[in-house]
Formats: structure tokens, sequence, C-alpha cells
């Protein structure tokens, strides 16, 4: 193998960690987005069932927090291995093997998905923006766009855990040493 083959693979695996590194810190943002999740729906259950104060924006401040938990989680889930995968297949084949059914499913299912959901949240997100869109109800939360703005950051997020994915695919492609099957 070259030296800027080398090199290559090394700034491959730079990346690859950075966009990683990104994700995880989200994913610890979000482990603390589910606790605030968890206390608000609590307030909001106690506020109702022991005063009987209905509060509307509490109850959209639990279902945008946990809206955004789940957003903005799915990168970390991703790179943690959560997503749905084929495990009984893969512990059965190589690793090269493994990266070449990574490439095609990502580039086969993962790719258009991240494109359609791309494309259409982005027109929701501005035309919820640009009518300045907030709650249905009088005293709901206001600006409706930050939480369809959520949809653009999972895409984001999950596109570069994507990225990550298919730099580590290709650079276990590109590694002379081959893993016998099964491990």
């Amino acid at each position: 193998m070259s030296h800027s083959s080398n090199g290559s693979q090394s700034e491959q695996s730079r990346l690859s960690l950075r966009l990683g590194l990104v994700n995880e810190a989200v994913g610890s943002f979000v482990s603390w987005l589910t606790l605030v999740t968890v206390l608000i729906c609590f307030a909001t259950v106690y506020l109702r069932y022991a005063f009987g104060i209905g509060l509307i924006w509490l109850q959209e401040a639990y279902m945008w927090t946990h809206a955004a938990a789940i957003l903005l989680g799915s990168g970390f889930a991703f790179l943690s291995g959560s997503f749905i995968s084929v495990d009984l297949y893969s512990k059965k084949m190589s690793s090269k093997a493994c990266s070449w059914v990574t490439l095609f499913g990502s580039l086969v299912f993962l790719l258009p998905f991240l494109w359609f959901m791309g494309s259409t949240s982005l027109n929701f997100f501005l035309s919820s923006y640009q009518m300045n869109e907030r709650s249905a109800y009088e005293d709901g939360l206001p600006a409706t766009y930050l939480l369809k703005g959520m949809l653009l950051i999972f895409v984001a997020l999950l596109a570069m855990q994507w990225m990550a994915q298919v730099l580590d695919a290709l650079r276990n492609l590109r590694a002379t040493r081959i893993e016998p099957i099964g491990h």
C-alpha cells in the first residue's frame, strides 16, 4: 500500500471519527433532553390532576422536547448500532462482505430516504417560517417552525453518520488484511 493511500485512509479515519464525535455530543445532550421531557411530562400530569391546572404551553413543551429527543438522537442511535440491522446475516459474513452490504444498503435505502426527508422537510420548514406559524391554541407555544426545523437537523445528523459509516466501509474494503468469515 502506498504512502498516499495510507494518508488518505488516515484522513478518512479522522473525518469518520469527527463525524461520530458530533453525534456522540448530540447523544449526550439528548440524554439530558430526555430527562427534561420526563420532568415536563410529570409537571403537566401533576398540575392537571393535583391542582386541576392545565397549561397548553406545558403540554406542547412536553411534545416538543419528546420530538426533539427522537429526531436529534437518531444520529447517535445510528452511530451506536441501535438502528435496525440484519445481524443474523452479518455475524456469518466477513468484515469486507459487511462493508459491501453497508455500502449497498446505505446507497439504495438510506441515501434516498435522506434526500426525500431533506427536500420535503425544507419546504415544510420554510412555509412554516414564512407564515410565522405558531400553535393552533392561543396559549400554545410560538414559532412552530423551530420544531419543524428539527427535521432538517435530523437529516443532517443522520447524513453525517451515514458519511462516517461509508468512510469506515471504504477504509475496510481498502485494507490489505482480510479478516476470516465470522469475525
